[in-house]
């Protein structure tokens, strides 16, 4: 099959033929139709992860159609139209059971524990347990926009900030992530301030449904402007960019008993950011992570989808090929990017 490969981190990326993957007994071999390209990606090829093997392919955002499946898969058919979450659950483990298969301890994740959906055929491990059947109505490159950051923000808004209608909800940093976030916290009729440092950015964050932009490089009071909009503070914060100042800010926007939830990865010198925690005490802060989304809880949101509360293909800024891959992806970091992008074409 054709693949992006790369053989160091931080090397070059090249378009190779390799050997298409066979299924393992719990496994399915996906035909990949549409696939995201995310920051995740990114972080990635830098060398961020350890679970990464080299040579690579990445790719962890996709939709397709089932071509094979390993002999105890019981669930799935050859031909099905299919998506799944970035963190996939071996359905068995004690998170699993509990029904938290986003942070399985024996997790798989395409693009990271082994290859990715920036080819043709990817391999998922249970099957059973990680595969989400597409409703007619969710196109390909709609679903491709779910896997990583639009389900995380999903999760992020809905279970772990129980965001209520009418409250305040802020987003540091409005790539893919802050962008979903904006508008599934705008479906549950929160209040939202979007906070970047491009001002195209914050011009699709309110077409998206942000009450409220601000451009942190322009305005040096970003905190002071987020408390007088929010009268005292926000109830929710995220930080969907990762990095220290991001997450400083978030904390200290929240009002008292206020959530921050953490989404964007954190990596390098940014890791460890120096919490205050004397605000967590004093205020009652909650602290909160964000890890993908469980497949059992994917019917909800496409329900959303299906009744167009959430249209996710308006995050879609352009599609690529497999070949514009090559420079796409080490060019992530420099967020030129407004939207996210789609690979369709293999």
């Amino acid at each position: 099959m054709k693949a992006v490969v790369y053989e160091t981190f931080q090397g070059p990326l090249t378009i190779q033929n390799v050997p298409d993957p066979t299924p393992k007994k719990h496994s399915v071999i996906v035909k990949v139709k549409a696939t995201g390209l995310c920051r995740s990606d990114w972080h990635g090829w830098m060398g961020h992860d350890p679970d990464i093997v080299l040579p690579h392919i990445p790719g962890h955002e996709l939709a397709g159609e089932i071509a094979a499946i390993g002999r105890d898969v019981k669930k799935f058919k050859v031909g099905q139209r299919v998506t799944v979450p970035f963190v996939c659950g071996c359905g068995t483990c004690g998170e699993c059971s509990s029904g938290n298969h986003q942070v399985c301890g024996y997790q798989s994740q395409p693009g990271f524990t082994h290859w990715g959906s920036f080819a043709e055929y990817v391999a998922l491990d249970y099957a059973d347990t990680n595969l989400v059947l597409l409703p007619d109505e969710i196109d390909d490159r709609t679903a491709a926009t779910l896997g990583c950051r639009f389900i995380t923000s999903y999760r992020a808004i809905v279970a772990q900030g129980r965001v209520q209608a009418g409250q305040s909800v802020a987003v540091h940093g409005c790539g893919g992530v802050g962008l979903s976030a904006i508008m599934i916290a705008k479906a549950f009729d929160a209040k939202v301030i979007a906070i970047d440092i491009n001002d195209e950015a914050l011009t699709l964050a309110k077409e998206l449904g942000a009450d409220t932009t601000i451009n942190a490089t322009a305005n040096s009071a970003i905190l002071t402007q987020i408390n007088e909009v929010s009268k005292g503070g926000v109830h929710v914060s995220l930080d969907a960019l990762g990095s220290e100042i991001t997450c400083l800010n978030s904390i200290h926007s929240l009002r008292k008993r206020g959530k921050h939830i953490q989404v964007g990865l954190m990596t390098g010198n940014h890791k460890h950011p120096k919490i205050p925690m004397d605000k967590v005490i004093a205020n009652e802060l909650e602290i909160l992570g964000s890890h993908g989304m469980q497949a059992h809880k994917y019917p909800e949101m496409l329900a959303l989808i299906k009744e167009k509360r959430l249209q996710p293909e308006k995050l879609i800024e352009r599609t690529l090929s497999l070949q514009e891959v090559l420079t796409a992806l080490p060019n992530m970091n420099s967020f030129e990017n407004k939207g996210v992008l789609i690979v369709d074409s293999f």
